[in-house]
């Protein structure tokens, strides 16, 4: 009755090489190799490739229908060979659609959930076919009307999940990618997007490659991203993923990724109509172009993957791939209960790094993606489980130490995300070199000088002290300054964010003082409460028939005055994509699951938008132009050998050095960093901020005693034309006089603001 699970008969000789996982083209035909430590026998499945223009249908599309595969061809595979099964194909070869079928015991009890009536993806697929469809045919056990177990313990499910799951394709060598760039650690800023998000909306991008690979890499995307003058573009997942059942059952879908499938294959539906059509492969050939087109306009291609878990969720969730083959080796479970889940992730299951075969899955696969497909680098979600012996995290992983002196992969930019929801979970600054973390104490400081703790002292409160911006400012050597490396990994590692896409964008961060997430369907329980934000008298828009214009200016430099903290601090700045234009979201602060206008970007900007993007501009031609505005080591407070100025130093708004009272006086809201450029061959920045609510007169430090020139003031809706920076960038002649201050100067600050000033000596332009 149910011939699938029968284990079919040997007919062809092992693999040539039976430790080389997936499919791989070799002589007359493709060796197959997969990893089922406890199962008795394991049948590769083999369909035809489909005709051209006869893609199967997207995974986003609403089908309970399987899809149609046409003839299954079963091959009995050589095994168990040290936990491997492997076999030779004759008379196969690229773009030959294939799944496993594994038979073993099912002991629910011991974890073991092997069911040859599911059709699994090949966990090492470079290409990915069909699409999920939901059902009860996906679940390895039997489930109810609402896909909900129907018995304890599971009892194996025999209906055939053939049409209903993800196939994967063999795959041969692609073209060559171009290079990456090669570049200075401290000239690089990073600008995070989603493939679809940034071009669903552009104008000037075809209307067929909008939202897509292609998309992101045309000439239109990319000449915005060189005139922002970021350096690195950092995606969010693109590996082939599938929604999580309940939110499918709720008419939604996971539109950041972040519920991967299979870590070497790319997400098919970010491709084209026309790569789709064109079969898996072509989808894989226009990821290849894309970051082979970003590379050859000087941009860094950063992948942020999801190692941690996989779109199977607990026990109790569908069997697409791991699970069917090794549930027991691939998810950690509870000491002695394999049948119980743990879950660090927040998602339902957590990928045990503890197995060896797990941490070679994760390597395996980010070589994959630096070698053949050419990224320049990971960012790593919820890092912390990738380190972990169990529920203990520990900064020398095996896995974390191979990445590191990895031959490939030390080499790329390796991005924590430090921290899960496990215990001890948080461990910013705890990863080894050459990881960087990103810096959540960075976040909550800027966001909490320049909006929590002026809204309470709106309130009549008081807010901070400095002295934690401060820290930040200089690169957060409370953090990074530990470790096996003297004097630790150094401020670089910290990767400098104020947004993200999990948050408010810098937009909204100024105009809600609380999430609003009721689209997501869940009663606004998701999202972060800890937003630190200030809607500056008004949730959202300003009501009708009150002056909106106040509101909006501090609005407005706000956005600034945090848009330049970022840009002027001592780290790795990372800009969330839109923060340049002023991108809302209507206060939602968790829009996983809004492939719609609430995430697409807007280009149909208004002037003031307009203005923040030139405002980012120039701001990053600063940093870009001025190495004295992106120090590459930590301040000392010292005077260098041949200098006469400290490398910092902090100065109250009479000029004179900071005392230690007034560091310690939270109503200190005024202060004034100089760095000296000198031994950066640079002049010397002084930065004067203003986080009080009100003017403020400011003697001006003496310094060398030279002149200051005013780059850059907050209170600027749109850079001014008579700076010289603005020449510089715009290729004009402006002859007009610059804004020139010494030292002694008493000059009034605007409340809510800051000035960006350079002293240069004559002989340096």
């Amino acid at each position: 009755m149910f011939p699938h699970l029968d284990p079919a008969p040997l007919t062809h000789s092992g693999a040539s090489n039976p430790y080389r996982y997936g499919a791989t083209v070799t002589g007359d035909g493709v060796d197959f190799v997969v990893w089922a430590p406890h199962a008795t026998h394991v049948d590769v499945c083999l369909f035809q490739p489909l005709p051209l223009g006869q893609a199967p249908v997207s995974e986003k599309t609403e089908s309970t229908e399987p899809q149609y595969l046409g003839s299954e061809i079963r091959v009995g595979m050589h095994g168990p060979d040290k936990g491997r099964f492997h076999v030779h194909v004759p008379g196969v070869g690229v773009g030959t659609r294939y799944g496993f079928r594994v038979h073993g015991p099912w002991e629910p009890e011991r974890g073991l959930l092997h069911n040859p009536s599911k059709l699994l993806l090949d966990p090492y697929a470079r290409a990915v076919t069909g699409s999920v469809v939901l059902g009860p045919e996906i679940f390895a056990h039997e489930v109810n009307a609402a896909l909900a177990p129907q018995t304890y313990p599971l009892r194996r499910s025999n209906k055939d999940s053939a049409g209903y799951s993800r196939l994967g394709v063999v795959a041969g060598p692609g073209f060559p990618v171009v290079p990456g760039p090669v570049r200075d650690d401290s000239d690089v800023i990073i600008y995070e997007t989603h493939v679809k998000g940034i071009t669903q909306l552009l104008p000037g991008v075809p209307e067929h490659l909008r939202g897509t690979y292609a998309g992101l890499a045309h000439p239109v995307t990319i000449s915005h991203l060189k005139a922002l003058g970021i350096t690195a573009v950092e995606l969010l997942p693109i590996h082939a993923m599938c929604t999580e059942p309940w939110l499918m059952m709720h008419g939604r879908e996971n539109y950041w990724g972040y519920s991967t499938l299979n870590f070497f294959s790319p997400e098919p539906t970010y491709a084209t109509a026309q790569a789709q059509a064109q079969g898996p492969l072509a989808v894989l050939d226009e990821v290849r172009g894309m970051v082979s087109m970003l590379h050859e306009a000087g941009l860094e291609v950063i992948m942020d993957v999801v190692y941690n878990h996989t779109c199977e969720s607990g026990t109790d969730g569908p069997t697409l791939s791991l699970r069917g083959f090794d549930n027991e080796g691939y998810y950690l479970h509870a000491p002695g209960a394999p049948n119980v889940d743990v879950d660090v992730t927040g998602t339902g299951n957590t990928v045990d790094f503890r197995s060896a075969t797990a941490v070679q899955l994760a390597l395996d696969s980010l070589r994959y993606w630096a070698s053949d497909v050419g990224v320049d680098g990971f960012r790593f979600d919820l890092a912390v489980t990738l380190g972990r012996n169990a529920s203990e995290f520990s900064s020398n992983h095996p896995l974390l130490i191979a990445m590191a002196t990895d031959p490939i992969l030390s080499s790329k930019r390796l991005i924590a995300e430090p921290w899960d929801v496990g215990p001890g979970g948080w461990r910013t600054g705890e990863f080894p070199s050459p990881f960087q973390d990103w810096n959540d104490r960075y976040r909550g400081s800027v966001r909490s000088f320049w909006l929590q703790d002026a809204s309470q002292i709106a309130r009549g409160r008081c807010g901070n002290t400095f002295q934690d911006m401060a820290t930040r400012l200089c690169g957060s050597q409370d953090v990074f300054g530990q470790g096996a490396l003297p004097g630790g990994r150094g401020p670089l590692a910290s990767i400098n964010f104020i947004t993200a896409h999990d948050g408010f964008t810098l937009r909204d961060l100024t105009c809600f003082d609380h999430k609003h997430n009721m689209a997501n369907g869940e009663d606004n329980r998701d999202g972060s409460d800890d937003n630190r934000s200030w809607n500056h008298g008004f949730e959202g828009e300003v009501p009708q028939g009150i002056d909106a214009e106040p509101v909006e200016l501090l609005r407005r430099r706000n956005a600034r005055n945090m848009m330049a903290t970022l840009l002027i601090s001592t780290g790795t700045p990372m800009m969330l994509g839109g923060d340049e234009m002023g991108r809302t979201q209507q206060g939602n602060n968790n829009s996983y699951c809004q492939d719609n206008e609430i995430s697409w970007y807007d280009w149909d900007l208004k002037s003031w938008q307009r203005d923040m993007l030139a405002t980012t501009r120039l701001l990053t031609h600063l940093r870009h132009k001025h190495p004295v505005l992106r120090p590459t080591q930590f301040a000392t407070g010292q005077v260098a050998e041949g200098d006469v100025l400290p490398d910092v130093s902090w100065y109250s708004s009479s000029g004179t050095v900071m005392r230690p009272d007034e560091w310690n006086d939270p109503t200190t809201r005024v202060i004034q960093m100089m760095r000296s450029g000198q031994p950066m061959g640079d002049g010397d920045a002084l930065i004067v901020i203003n986080g009080a609510l009100d003017q403020v007169d400011v003697t001006l430090p003496k310094g060398r005693g030279l002149e200051y020139r005013l780059l850059w003031d907050s209170t600027w809706a749109a850079p001014r034309r008579d700076t010289r920076e603005f020449a510089t960038m715009h290729r004009v002649d402006d002859d007009t006089e610059v804004r020139r201050d010494r030292g002694g100067d008493v000059t009034t600050i605007d409340a809510l603001s800051m000035r960006i000033y350079l002293s240069t000596p004559p002989d340096v332009h």
